[in-house]
């Protein structure tokens, strides 16, 4: 029997539960609407579905990569409470998101969600708490000069990937650029930048943040002749506040990121280019 999408619209409104357990439902039975409710009431689906509506503010960030190290995959569940992403049950689904984001690196929040979305309804049934899957990421290396440095935080509520290529593919697998790595992702989880350098920020939001600082020079009665160098130099230090390459380092603040990438690099004999980043946590949607 053919299942059409007006079908699946009515059970999905008669019950709450997702479009491909509905659509799942309705072949199971033969398109039978009645005996589709029952079939999802059964399975904890639709007792699921209302939970839909609750707040996740909790949950979990887990970081994972391939036997080869060739792929790498960030990514955060979210659910009600600490209580429950605490639980080994939430652990092991957050664990399984991860790794199928590294098996299938879904396209967005959809695709990830057809993938696991009949399990991650069950769990929802069974422990109680709305859950829903969150940001993710997952990074596959072009070569081996490309190296990707991963910090997930201890209490596994933050977590970050910083990508960046050697000139020499021997050189990512030393320790100095290993410990680079991941001292650079945790420096993204703890100093949360906006941007990789300067360049990479938007043009039109420097320009407004530049005409905030100007218009309070303005009023603060500095003298108009001064007033662009103020705005400048306020400007040049909220990059430095909020661009990866130019923050103060974390574990020596008289040291830029910058410094740091050039140091190991110097140790190495090599090259070392920071390419980009990704930061994912539970305050981030």
């Amino acid at each position: 029997m053919t299942i059409s999408a007006q079908m699946v619209k009515e059970l999905r409104d008669k019950t709450g539960a997702g479009m491909m357990d509905c659509k799942k439902a309705l072949v199971e039975v033969d398109g039978n609407l009645e005996k589709a409710v029952d079939w999802l009431r059964q399975k904890g689906m639709a007792k699921a579905a209302k939970k839909t509506g609750r707040a996740t503010c909790e949950g979990l960030v887990t970081v994972m990569s391939s036997a080869d190290g060739k792929k790498t995959a960030l990514s955060s569940l979210l659910c009600e409470t600490d209580f429950v992403a605490r639980g080994e049950q939430f652990k092991a689904m957050a664990a399984g998101v991860t790794k199928t984001v590294l098996d299938n690196n879904p396209a967005d929040s959809d695709a990830l969600q057809a993938l696991v979305g009949e399990e991650l309804t069950q769990l929802i049934a069974s422990v109680g708490e709305n859950m829903q899957v969150g940001k993710f990421v997952c990074h596959t290396r072009a070569s081996d000069a490309e190296g990707v440095g991963q910090y997930v935080h201890a209490n596994s509520k933050i977590g970050a990937l910083v990508y960046f290529t050697c000139g020499l593919a021997a050189s990512g697998t030393t320790d100095a650029v290993l410990e680079l790595g991941k001292n650079l992702a945790m420096q993204v989880t703890a100093a949360s930048p906006m941007a990789l350098d300067a360049s990479s920020l938007d043009a039109a939001a420097m320009e407004r943040e530049r005409e905030v600082y100007r218009k309070k020079a303005l009023e603060d009665g500095k003298p108009a002749n001064i007033v662009d160098k103020i705005a400048d130099g306020a400007v040049k230090k909220f990059q430095k506040e909020v661009c990866l390459l130019d923050q103060p380092y974390i574990r020596d603040d008289k040291k830029s990121v910058s410094d740091v990438v050039r140091e190991v690099a110097k140790v190495v004999n090599d090259t070392i280019t920071v390419t980009g980043f990704t930061r994912i946590g539970l305050d981030i949607r």
